[in-house]
């Protein structure tokens, strides 16, 4: 008698998930990707969990639509453990459900996680109206950073120092004077805001793509937060994603130093931050992009974040 075929495996890595993986995390990566379809059968049968749906993907991690044994709908998320997703689940259950998407369940060796569903088709670029994503973002902004981060986190205070200590190396790659100018300024604005990092819960990666609306309605928020990258830190540096983001609707009203403006001022009000503070922070961030940009050999300033820096240093 042949042998029985080998069965099919429950999840497909899908090509482009597999070569990110490979790109962002080398044999690493391709291990991981390999080992994919064992660790989502695992999760499947411990969690009791049923495939509801066609999987999606980002640049590391799968998200399987799946059904509890009650029914319930849920989403199996699958991503690799590194020093920014390792903190994921702390800060969700810090949450709890408040203004972000809720933990179910996670397996803290894997950085497997059980997820409330919600609703993929639905985020902040949906909304027709900029001023009202811009509103939704800045006060699930407020609410998720009013928690003191829980210990174990990374650090602002870190992150800053590890960007001045490769200033020095990279400041001259910035081609042309005012690049080199602007990065400087930057480097100066994080110098000034160092010694105060804060010490707040922050998502760190709260863009428009990154607020989903959940099914149906249960009283608890009309959108959430998901995919967080947490870091104890000051508030102000939460801000970028929420300046640059729909970036063609600031383009759109033919003054974007003005809209802009507006989005800076609605977030720190909103936020009830320090509009100095908050805009030295904000140029740390774009500090922090310009520093991978020049060190993966390319212009230090995209041009939103070029037009960021300079309206926010007047």
């Amino acid at each position: 008698m042949p042998p029985l075929p080998a069965p099919e495996p429950v999840v497909r890595v899908p090509e482009a998930l597999a070569g990110s993986l490979a790109e962002y995390f080398g044999d690493e990566g391709r291990r991981w990707a390999a080992g994919l379809p064992a660790l989502a059968a695992e999760l499947l049968d411990r969690w009791s969990l049923r495939p509801d749906g066609p999987p999606a993907h980002g640049l590391v991690g799968l998200v399987l639509p799946v059904r509890r044994a009650d029914g319930t709908p849920a989403a199996l998320k699958l991503q690799p453990v590194d020093e920014e997703t390792a903190g994921e689940p702390v800060a969700l259950r810090a949450w709890n459900g408040r203004g972000a998407v809720r933990l179910l369940a996670d397996d803290r060796a894997t950085g497997s996680m059980l997820l409330e569903r919600l609703d993929p088709g639905r985020s902040l670029l949906t909304v027709p109206d900029d001023g009202d994503a811009v509103a939704v973002l800045a006060g699930l902004l407020a609410g998720l950073t009013s928690r003191p981060a829980p210990p174990g986190l990374p650090r602002l205070a870190d992150v800053a120092d590890a960007m001045l200590a490769r200033v020095p190396a990279a400041s001259a790659r910035p081609a042309g004077q005012a690049d080199r100018r602007l990065f400087a300024d930057c480097a100066a604005a994080l110098r000034e805001v160092r010694r105060e990092p804060g010490d707040r819960l922050l998502h760190w990666d709260l863009h428009y793509g990154n607020v989903l609306a959940p099914f149906g309605t249960d009283g608890r928020a009309p959108w959430l937060a998901i995919d967080p990258k947490p870091l104890a830190g000051d508030p102000g540096f939460e801000l970028l994603p929420a300046l640059q983001n729909r970036w063609s609707d600031l383009v759109a009203t033919g003054d974007v130093p003005r809209a802009l403006r507006r989005r800076f001022d609605l977030l720190t009000d909103v936020l009830a931050l320090d509009r100095a503070r908050a805009t030295a922070w904000t140029l740390a961030r774009v500090l922090q992009n310009a520093l991978w940009a020049v060190e993966d050999g390319g212009p230090a300033f995209a041009p939103a974040q070029r037009a960021v820096a300079e309206t926010l240093l007047g």
